[in-house]
């Protein structure tokens, strides 16, 4: 609160100095005609301006009691100078009638010392709860704020958690198919794949969490998730990386590249006769390629793009970016922003 401000003091006698330099520099006193010295007439100045600072300082707590709310902040910044400016009068008669009577010796009156007085003391009251409502509003609107960056921060986790709930489901059905029948025929198949299955999924519940990752961490990713692949369609895709070292530590958003090959295959054909084949590169820009050959299906499902839009939606909420897509009649290309930290 300003008027509870640790420098005050500091503020208080700073105005006082101004003011009697001001009034001195104008001979006020002289134009009156007052017959008061200089430390006398200081130390008015300086009283006066320290009554009124500590009575609106005084009276500010109970104010922010009694109006509370954004609906009550004209009546309560309007109240609390009405009261303060009320004060500031009182106690502002009481001195110049007590400097004038046990100091002066002078009978009291309302001439010139008294009017000139109060003349500041409204002015400096003014002052004060004017430089108060700047400072409150400041600080309603750095508070509003806060709290808006804090709800976007929120709203932005609570999206990210539902488009990442969306990656899981469709892949552990398909593999737990291929395990039951790998069961059926080899232990020894059935443990490897078991081992890499493990490995996928045990990456997948580590990182699904988080905004971003190391490229090289979801390309390593890719090795036990294409042992997994191999299982279920032997010899019938193929996978080839080309990444420039530079790249290695850029991140991409988590599981990007196991959505994307899940993709490709969902609408491809995917045989030893016409193999998939899949393409990851990286080399002068700050671009992911993932592309792959293009051979649909003959009966293909309606796509509901659910895999490009959680990428995509990832990437906007997290970096303000889009990925691109590129679809001709021998190739499907996804372009990932490679984003560099640091």
């Amino acid at each position: 609160m300003f008027f509870q401000n640790k420098y005050r003091y500091w503020f208080i006698l700073a105005l006082a100095v101004y003011t009697y330099v001001n009034t001195a520099i104008c001979r006020v006193y002289d134009y009156f005609e007052l017959p008061i010295y200089w430390y006398q007439a200081f130390l008015s100045i300086l009283l006066i301006t320290f009554l009124s600072w500590e009575w609106s300082r005084l009276i500010q707590p109970s104010f922010s009691k009694w109006f509370h709310g954004d609906e009550h902040i004209n009546k309560r910044l309007l109240s609390f100078f009405g009261l303060g400016l009320a004060g500031s009068i009182i106690l502002t008669i009481m001195t110049v009638v007590s400097f004038e009577v046990f100091v002066l010796h002078v009978p009291m009156s309302l001439d010139n010392p008294l009017k000139l007085t109060l003349t500041y003391a409204s002015l400096i009251t003014l002052l004060f709860h004017l430089l108060n409502a700047v400072v409150f509003y400041m600080q309603k609107y750095k508070s509003k704020q806060l709290e808006a960056e804090e709800l976007l921060r929120m709203n932005t986790q609570a999206q990210l958690q539902s488009i990442r709930s969306q990656i899981n489901p469709h892949f552990l059905f398909n593999n737990l198919n291929v395990l039951s029948s790998l069961v059926m025929k080899s232990s020894d198949e059935a443990n490897d794949f078991i081992e890499a299955f493990s490995k996928v999924y045990h990456y997948i519940l580590r990182n699904q969490d988080k905004e971003l990752i190391e490229l090289q961490k979801e390309v390593d990713f890719l090795q036990p998730y294409m042992y997994l692949l191999q299982k279920r369609f032997p010899a019938g895709i193929e996978l080839k990386t080309e990444i420039d070292e530079r790249w290695n530590h850029a991140y991409v958003v988590p599981v990007a590249l196991q959505m994307l090959v899940e993709n490709a295959i969902k609408h491809n054909i995917v045989s030893h006769i016409k193999p998939l084949e899949i393409k990851i590169k990286a080399n002068g820009t700050a671009v992911l390629e993932v592309s792959n050959n293009l051979q649909p299906k003959a009966n293909r499902e309606p796509s509901s793009n659910i895999g490009l839009n959680n990428i995509n939606q990832r990437y906007e909420l997290i970096t303000g970016r889009k990925i691109e897509v590129v679809k001709n009649q021998h190739e499907f290309k996804v372009s990932l922003p490679l984003i560099e930290i640091g």
